[in-house]
């Protein structure tokens, strides 16, 4: 019987996507489940799994091509049965380890049998980290077998004339933008030509978060389960700041102004596809160890694919951190229609004055980019200083004063 795989009905407000890559060329045989193709949007990759095991007959829409939902994809055979089953004791390793389509569709690509890897997950789950690493490993590895076997005997050659090398080579190569850079350039040039946007700095001392982090992440770690990082005091303090002034907690819709009553913290994540930002949901209501967990389970499916639409919908604020990647100082551009948008950066040793003395402190400069539409310049500034307040004395945060 002829199978029809179709594109599968795409997120609310995402009306096509572009077809990424095939997995399958037409005459391979596929599993139940196996993904067959990529689909790109504008926020996330869709992966295509086999309805129904069978021989991919016929490939209809190329890479690169644009579809909407209910668009024919391929076509599988349901009737041809694979001849060889020389997998049979993985692929059932396969299907009863809780794997990721991801890391799932890598296993099966490359021939390895998940029970011969050591997951560094939660609870030891395979990673798609932990298998590029398993692979290139093995590379490795092969790499220096072949140092070791004795060379080859050489011919010595009379060294000829030497050829004219022209030294204009300049190469160049010409790729499609991708759905998620296009996206983000739209978004950004967005927030760029219709707000008013203007950013302000201020620094602190990271010292007392510091200590306290030290004196209690191995409780914490051992209790929660969860590291104890520096972004959390972020989002808490952040919070608090917004409580303070709800202006920066709205957005702009035509002629209103809409006040969120609620706090979903948006984090800005560098992808390997680009910039991307997950939603926690009603950060507010979370404890430390909950968005502690939070982050680790988005950058889990973030570098997994395995992000989903509802991930990275809404948000009323967002922190994005250039200081992970040694960035000093930054003004980072707002994240429609949103108001205001937190730049962290590098925490580097300095020289400042306490009490009439210089003394060396842990010091992070911090920006807010924010819509001088709705944002007055004062209401910013006391922004910033009630984050820095927040976190200069945690006691803020831990007794809610």
């Amino acid at each position: 019987m002829s199978l029809e795989i179709l594109v599968p009905s795409l997120p609310e407000s995402v009306s096509d996507a572009t077809l990424a890559t095939w997995h399958k060329k037409p005459g391979d045989f596929v599993n139940k489940d196996e993904n067959l193709v990529d689909l790109e949007t504008d926020k996330i990759v869709l992966e295509v799994p086999a309805p129904e095991s069978g021989l991919l007959s016929k490939i209809i829409q190329q890479d690169g091509a644009t579809v909407v939902a209910g668009d024919v994809l391929a076509i599988i055979d349901t009737d041809v049965q694979e001849e060889t089953q020389t997998n049979t004791e993985k692929d059932e390793v396969l299907e009863e380890l809780p794997l990721s389509p991801a890391v799932r569709r890598i296993l099966q690509e490359n021939n390895i049998n998940p029970q011969e890897l050591h997951g560094s997950g939660k609870k030891g789950r395979l990673t798609k980290t932990d298998v590029l690493d398993y692979i290139e490993s093995h590379k490795q590895e092969t790499q220096v077998e072949v140092k070791k076997q004795p060379p080859k005997p050489t011919i010595k050659l009379e060294p000829a004339e030497p050829a004219d090398v022209s030294s204009n080579f300049r190469p160049e190569q010409r790729v499609p933008m991708t759905r998620l850079r296009a996206k983000v350039a739209e978004r950004l040039l967005q927030a760029q030509q219709n707000a008013a946007m203007l950013t302000t700095f201020n620094e602190v001392n990271m010292q007392s978060v510091i200590n306290l982090r030290n004196q209690y992440k191995d409780r914490f770690q051992k209790k929660h389960d969860i590291k104890l990082g520096f972004m959390s005091f972020f989002i808490k303090a952040s919070i608090e700041a917004l409580k303070k002034h709800p202006a920066i907690n709205a957005s702009i819709d035509g002629n209103d102004i809409i006040y969120h009553g609620y706090y979903d913290m948006g984090i800005a994540v560098s992808t390997d596809r680009g910039l991307i930002v997950p939603v926690i949901k009603d950060a507010d209501q979370l404890d430390f160890a909950g968005i502690e967990k939070s982050i680790f389970n988005y950058g889990t499916k973030a570098k997994e694919g395995a992000l989903s639409y509802e991930d990275l919908v809404g948000g009323t604020f967002t922190i994005t951190n250039g200081g992970i990647f040694g960035s000093m100082l930054s003004t980072p551009i707002l994240n429609p229609p949103q108001c205001a948008i937190l730049g962290m950066h590098a925490i580097k040793e300095r020289a400042v004055v306490e009490n009439g003395e210089i003394v060396i402190r842990p010091i992070m400069y911090l920006a807010l980019s924010y819509d001088h539409r709705l944002v007055d310049g004062k209401e910013a500034v006391q922004f910033l200083v009630t984050i820095k307040e927040c976190l200069e004395s945690p006691a803020h945060l831990l007794l809610n004063i």
